[in-house]
């Protein structure tokens, strides 16, 4: 019986670069938007995190504030 041997090309789970580089930029527009600042509440978090990954639609104009 042949073993092969395993390939040393496997992918493995993570994040791609194209990813944090999307995150990093929604981070800097939420924060130049003024949502990282005063997080007292859920809301105000959830409001945050929300323009972090939904940021293109900061540019557009779209307030993503909770109330």
């Amino acid at each position: 019986m042949s073993y092969y041997a395993p390939s040393a090309s496997r992918t493995r789970p993570g994040f791609s670069l194209l990813v944090v580089v999307y995150l990093v930029a929604g981070g800097i527009v939420a924060g130049t938007h003024h949502y990282w600042s005063q997080l007292h509440s859920l809301k105000q978090i959830a409001s945050a995190l929300l323009a972090t990954v939904l940021w293109p639609l900061i540019l557009l104009g779209v307030n993503l504030h909770i109330h």
